[in-house]
């Protein structure tokens, strides 16, 4: 089993729900975050192309959503790929994908283990 961790923009949340549920993988958990990649956050210049003494707005955390999936070993390429198919538009802040391993599952109500409790 591996975790799966995804670092979307907000506006993508819906459409990675749905080609997930589509490609066999409707469980997931999304929680609003906030963040910053390489580029330290937003520097914005109210005064679009003029710099009145450099000085800019800066927005240091960025909204994001951040999901996690549990799924089979196998399923991990397959859910990646829409994950990346969904999100990647080429342009900085369309997140990341992190894989973890999971060493054991239990479903609470049940009592099943490993791969029968997803």
């Amino acid at each position: 089993m591996r975790e799966i961790m995804a670092i979307i923009r907000m506006n993508k949340i819906q459409q990675t729900k749905d080609a997930l549920a589509e490609a066999g993988c409707p469980c997931l958990t999304a929680i609003k975050v906030f963040g910053r990649g390489k580029q330290k956050g937003l520097y914005l210049n109210p005064l679009g192309n003029v710099e009145p003494d450099n000085k800019k707005a800066e927005i240091r955390f960025i909204p994001k959503r951040l999901l996690t999936l549990v799924v089979e070993d196998e399923s991990v390429p397959s859910v990646i790929d829409t994950i990346m198919r969904i999100n990647r538009t080429g342009m900085i802040g369309d997140g990341r994908v992190f894989v973890c391993p999971i060493n054991d599952a239990v479903r609470v109500r049940t009592g099943e283990k490993g791969n029968d409790a997803l």
